[in-house]
């Protein structure tokens, strides 16, 4: 009877269960006195918060992670902050190939839909070769980050401070242990540039990765159309959210205005990257020009590439919107990128990602905004910053009521799987009819 009902389970339902599964998992640990330091206990709904946005790496929090946990506590969110990176069902395929268990064909095709991998024969193989690299990159930013911290505390903090920064920033998480995030080393060129390439490497996505180490080894072009518009989308959103970044804060005395040329472009550079999905800020985000905040709305909806660490819409989802809009222009009957044509059935999905988005954050900003007396701005920024699961917040979080946190606590949630994907989970299966009714046209624009 189990078995039957798993594989009738659609994957996109299982991969829903088992993040819900460890977030449940999370909750319970950080609940326990043991997780907090004295005196600094949590509620349920402050332990979910901060078990959902780990999970989701989202990065936002309703109290100081670095005062408020213990060193177990902390410990936790790091490991439910590495499942969330990877997948829970990566993870749990890593566990059996350990043990020599083998992987079925359905468990395959479950993974090859959580890390965006198109090969359901050979995802095994990704699989191993993402672990690998995950670790070692994890572990190089960790080593940079350790030795740039022990100018401002001993080796064992130092090295600590490392290890969980790193692979919050690689799964682009955005939890810090510093009580203001990063804005204590605004100045500091090696933890910023570690912090920016270490969400970049989380960001981009594994396929990326895996292509451009393929490109060094055989010199031979290895790149898919999707790594090739993950990458051209990123570079261009990460030069735009650095050059306007640069522009609209130049002359902002709270942000980057006393800072000389190189240290206002790091910062610049910095929050255009950590901005998109990380989470991390090294200016204080309730002191931006509205400019600048509006700026921060499109990058952080945009977010991430897939099969990465990061949410939001996708790098390659709004680039196949973009092709498309300029194909209509045009005048060309496909959808057409780097000379190859995209099918109408990924068109149709970009699209109902993007108005399954769009709606969703609307109904949540208006929810949150009739039941909380707080500014609209930083409400939407909010709401935007959880979908994305970026992080970033105007200073609001502790403030909303706690049906306000549970909404931002589901919508964190639906970021990290996806809002397609959380639809399909719940929706019926595709049906084909055997007839299709008589068209008509549509006066629009």
């Amino acid at each position: 009877m189990g078995k039957n009902f798993l594989k009738s389970t659609p994957p996109s339902r299982i991969l829903v269960a088992s993040f819900l599964s460890i977030i449940v998992v999370g909750t319970v640990l950080l609940s326990l006195p043991i997780s907090t330091n004295a005196n600094k206990g949590v509620s349920i709904l402050s332990a979910l918060f901060t078990a959902t946005s780990a999970v989701s790496v989202t990065g936002l929090s309703v109290v100081d992670i670095g005062s408020t946990f213990s060193p177990f506590g902390k410990l936790v969110i790091l490991i439910l902050i590495q499942l969330g990176g990877l997948g829970i069902m990566t993870f749990s395929s890593v566990l059996m190939i350990a043990i020599g268990k083998k992987i079925t064909y359905r468990e395959r095709k479950i993974l090859k839909e959580d890390v965006n991998w198109e090969n359901t024969g050979q995802v095994l193989k990704f699989i191993k070769r993402l672990i690998k690299i995950v670790l070692f990159i994890e572990m190089a930013g960790s080593i940079f980050l350790t030795i740039s911290f022990l100018k401002y505390m001993p080796f064992k903090k130092a090295f600590y401070f490392g290890i969980f920064h790193s692979v919050s920033a690689f799964c682009n998480a955005g939890f810090s242990l510093f009580p203001d995030n990063l804005e204590g080393f605004q100045s500091q060129y090696s933890i910023n540039l570690t912090t920016s390439f270490l969400i970049i490497f989380g960001g981009i996505g594994f396929a990326v990765i895996s292509s451009s180490l393929d490109f060094i080894k055989t010199k031979k072009n290895t790149f898919n159309l999707t790594s090739k518009l993950a990458i051209i989308i990123s570079i261009i959103l990460t030069l735009f959210g650095t050059i306007t970044f640069l522009f609209t804060e130049y002359g902002n005395a709270y942000t980057i205005k006393n800072l000389n040329f190189l240290d206002k472009l790091t910062a610049a550079f910095f929050q255009s990257v950590s901005t998109r999905t990380a989470g991390f800020n090294t200016v204080p985000i309730d002191r931006l020009e509205p400019a600048t905040i509006f700026i921060f709305l499109l990058l952080m909806f945009i977010g991430a590439s897939p099969g990465s660490t990061g949410g939001g819409i996708k790098t390659t989802t709004f680039g196949v919107i973009i092709f498309y809009v300029v194909g209509i222009i045009l005048g060309n009957k496909d959808v057409q990128v780097a000379n190859r044509r995209i099918s109408w059935e990924i068109l149709n999905r970009s699209m109902a990602i993007l108005v399954l988005s769009f709606i969703y954050i609307c109904f949540i900003t208006i929810v949150i905004s009739a039941t909380n007396k707080l500014e609209f701005q930083k409400i939407i920024f909010e709401v935007i910053s959880a979908f994305g699961t970026v992080g970033l917040s105007m200073g609001i979080t502790s403030s909303l009521n706690s049906f306000s946190k549970f909404l931002i606590i589901l919508t964190m949630f639906i970021g990290r799987v996806g809002p397609l994907t959380f639809a399909l989970a719940f929706g019926e299966k595709l049906k084909v009819k055997s007839y299709r009714y008589p068209k008509e046209n549509i006066l629009v624009g």
